[in-house]
């Protein structure tokens, strides 16, 4: 690729996972080359055998995408050969709630030391406003190379929504900013091979700020009615009879629902990113701080609200054998990533409960940084099991759950997720959390 030209042929990916591998696809089914990075060399191989290790991509798709030019590889000195490289890497938290950008400078670095001339640069995982300018260009720059001259630079975030079938990656607009006119319009015409729309923005950093605005709403929204849910409950109203009501108001509400806590790689996350930067400019970002008090208070909330249930059927919490429905963070995904279930499982167990689950997507708990000891498999969901439990948790309300079944077959249901409000026989049972 020349600067002359307006569309890059070959795309690398770094980082094949929820976001990347979407993004793989897409770009292999616009017939463009795809050479995708990622350091797990078990995943890489399984990839170059056709087969999938997510559940929203199945081992159909990576096969085609195999016929389409696509290849996955661990080996990061071919990152020369694309004309375009996407960082797709995880941005977590510290344990003091900081940005911890590892993964992204570890991949810039890689990208510096393999830098030619004419290469186009994306970053795509969410970060602070400024990164990209800040962190990313200089690193590139290591490499004797100049940003807006030599190689291109930009940022787009990614919107990716795992389980969601209404909106899929080539059906979402894109943000684009680039760090010039010249990285812009390169970044523009690659996205366009693969989505309906691309935003043009000023700089990274409006692209950046964009996408914690985004889920920073998010955040906030579910956090006022994760309060309202505490109060409501106090009252001996319904949350969620209310929220239903109200949102048949045709203009001025959206409706935000209550949890048994913030899940995904992004709500729980991003919007730290931006109190963080704030904090630099001499800022309290006082919204986002409350927000995330509130939200990471849900998981304690629901557990007192099972000791409450047992307690009033004359059991106490230790030694009741409680069971979890649903590890991952959402429906109908295979994803656990920060998921309220790891806490409300942690907490449970601090409280000598006797603790098993049930995820039909999540067949065994994967290592966590904050959960390395919750390590335990799905148990069988039968009526057997179910009446050999104290409490049923419903923490995620997967579409396969049968939940009047459920309901039918224990002994106490708690219900985070309004999963049971069609059940007609039982209910007596339930206990809404």
């Amino acid at each position: 690729m020349t600067v002359q030209d307006s569309r890059p042929q070959s795309v690398g990916i770094i980082g094949l996972g929820y976001v990347g591998l979407p993004l793989a696809r897409a770009f292999a089914g616009a017939g463009v080359t795809v050479l995708g990075f990622d350091v797990d060399g078990a995943k890489v191989a399984k990839l170059n055998s056709g087969e999938s290790y997510i559940q929203q991509i199945p081992s159909a798709a990576i096969a085609t995408m195999r016929q389409q030019r696509f290849e996955a590889t661990n080996r990061f000195e071919r990152l020369n050969e694309p004309d375009a490289i996407l960082i797709c890497v995880p941005t977590p938290l510290t344990a003091a709630r900081e940005p911890d950008l590892a993964y992204v400078v570890a991949s810039t670095e890689a990208i510096a030391a393999r830098l030619r001339p004419g290469q186009l640069v994306v970053l795509e995982s969410t970060t602070y406003p400024t990164t990209t300018r800040n962190v990313v260009k200089p690193i590139l720059e290591r490499s004797g190379l100049t940003a807006g001259k030599d190689f291109f630079l930009a940022f787009s975030p990614e919107r990716e929504d795992p389980g969601n079938r209404t909106h899929a990656l080539t059906s979402i607009p894109k943000v684009v900013g680039g760090i010039d006119e010249q990285s812009s319009n390169l970044a523009c015409a690659l996205y366009n091979q693969i989505v309906p729309q691309v935003v043009r923005v000023s700089s990274p950093e409006v692209a950046e700020a964009c996408k914690i605005l985004e889920n920073t709403y998010r955040a906030i929204n579910i956090a006022l009615v994760n309060e309202l849910k505490v109060l409501y409950d106090r009252m001996g109203i319904d949350v969620w009879e209310v929220i239903e009501a109200a949102k048949t108001k045709p203009f001025g509400f959206q409706a935000f629902y209550p949890g048994p806590g913030l899940g995904g790689h992004c709500i729980p996350i991003d919007p730290f990113y931006l109190t963080w930067v704030a904090r630099q400019y001499g800022f309290a970002t006082q919204f986002i701080e409350l927000a995330g008090q509130i939200n990471t208070s849900m998981p304690g909330f629901v557990v007192s609200k099972v000791t409450d249930a047992l307690n009033e059927q004359a059991k106490p919490i230790k030694g009741s054998q409680i069971a979890i429905l649903g590890m991952a963070y959402k429906k109908d995904v295979d994803d656990p990533r920060e998921s309220p279930g790891f806490e409300l499982m942690d907490l449970l167990l601090k409280k000598n409960a006797r603790v098993t689950y049930n995820d039909p997507h999540i067949p065994a708990l994967p290592p966590t940084r904050h959960y390395p000891h919750l390590q335990m498999t799905s148990h069988e969901l039968t009526a057997d099991y179910l009446a050999s439990r104290d409490c049923v948790l419903i923490a995620t309300d997967h579409s396969n759950y049968d939940f009047a079944w459920i309901v039918e077959h224990s002994q106490l249901v708690v219900d985070t997720r309004n999963a049971t409000r069609d059940v007609r026989f039982g209910r007596e049972k339930v206990v809404k959390a």
